[in-house]
């Protein structure tokens, strides 16, 4: 397996969220605005079981696709957020009321916004609508 582009990581991040069921999927560019990370994915749960959930998926797919292993992870469920630091590429899960309190789209606003091609809200795979629908 081949690793990804930072902006091709930035946006799988994205679509493994979108795939169990995140919302409000943003992936923000700071290349010119940070020297840390190249891109900063950010995404709600719905509670801190599903931002476990993300995470866990994210972690287990790029690991079993690209052989990639976060450089770290910070945060829990029960905290209301986790961060997944894949370098180039960062992962943040948030719960809505966490991602109000901390509100980096705010903070990172002058950060251009990717385009991003995901499911349409309620058009997910026939496994996550037999699951939560």
């Amino acid at each position: 397996m081949s690793a990804l582009e930072p902006e091709a990581l930035a946006r799988r991040l994205a679509e493994l969220a979108d795939s169990k069921g995140a919302t409000g999927i943003v992936v923000l560019d700071m290349r010119d605005l940070a020297a840390y990370t190249d891109f900063l994915t950010i995404c709600t749960a719905r509670n801190e079981r599903q931002a476990r959930a993300i995470v866990d998926e994210v972690r287990l797919r790029l690991k079993q696709e690209l052989g990639l292993l976060p450089g770290g992870v910070e945060g829990d469920g029960a905290a209301g957020w986790i961060v997944v630091d894949y370098l180039d590429a960062v992962l943040h899960v948030f719960t809505a009321e966490e991602r109000e309190r901390y509100q980096l789209e705010d903070l990172w606003r002058e950060a251009p916004r990717l385009e991003l091609d995901l499911t349409p809200d309620g058009v997910r795979g026939h496994l996550y609508g037999a699951a939560h629908g």
